[in-house]
């Protein structure tokens, strides 16, 4: 891996503009769960079962224990050397954007234990499926901060909008449902004029943001990719390194 250690420091070093993807690898090693495989049921149920519109409109109480369920399994997670690494370049870098595909907020709280007294601002992620701390209205689409407490007892104690009473939904891209445009543009044009591109911890199957990179290379720009097994941009990659992704950030981005 030494070899490809130095491309990519190498490649990090020349860049001027980067983005950095990142997947459900970078926070499962902070011991949030996938729910892929076996292991992704909650009391029988599959996630596809569970994140979908027509489930929340079925059984919007059972939808709401999951993510209350999931909430806390999240709160008990920290960010891990790779969110922390990530975090320290964007706010040392002046052109590097993070863009994930996780709901968690791992990245954020990267960030403010960065920072110190310093503006945030450059290290959040953009959230390409929304986040899993946020509500959204189901009757008006505005957005509040959601809570770990949640009564699911009926319909009546579910959040509740703070602007119309409606009933809230968690602010996460459901199966089915269509990405926020405004921020799938913006990271494709972030891609498109990038210089390197770090793919982190992404199986690269979930399209249309296993697709960015692509834009970065179709610019001439470099691939950096950090994964435990090869994906579909394994071919394209400029430097591939089959390692956890707080090892080897770590090393490319020390404190």
């Amino acid at each position: 891996m030494n070899e490809a250690l130095e491309q990519a420091r190498a490649l990090l070093d020349n860049a001027r503009r980067i983005v950095a993807i990142t997947g459900a690898g970078i926070s499962a090693e902070s011991g949030v769960p996938t729910f892929r495989g076996p292991e992704g049921l909650w009391k029988s149920y599959r996630p596809e079962e569970l994140a979908t519109p027509e489930a929340f409109a079925r059984d919007p109480q059972t939808v709401w224990e999951w993510y209350a369920w999931r909430r806390e399994l999240v709160a008990a997670c920290s960010p891990n050397p790779a969110h922390l690494a990530l975090a320290r370049l964007a706010l040392n870098h002046p052109e590097v954007a993070i863009i994930t595909q996780n709901v968690d907020d791992l990245h954020t709280r990267a960030a403010r234990a960065q920072a110190g007294v310093v503006d945030i601002s450059p290290a959040l992620p953009m959230e390409l499926h929304g986040s899993i701390n946020r509500d959204r209205c189901s009757a008006c689409d505005s957005r509040q901060p959601g809570s770990l407490v949640i009564d699911t007892t009926s319909t009546d104690t579910l959040p509740q909008c703070d602007h119309c009473s409606g009933l809230m939904r968690p602010d996460v891209v459901w199966f089915g449902e269509a990405l926020d445009e405004a921020i799938l543009e913006r990271a494709f044009r972030l891609a498109r004029s990038a210089d390197l591109c770090l793919v982190v911890g992404t199986s690269a199957l979930v399209h249309p943001a296993a697709s960015v990179p692509l834009a970065t290379i179709g610019n001439g720009g470099d691939l950096i990719e950090i994964n435990l097994q090869e994906t579909s941009l394994t071919s394209y990659a400029s430097a591939q390194l089959k390692a956890p992704a707080g090892t080897v950030l770590s090393e490319l981005v020390p404190e």
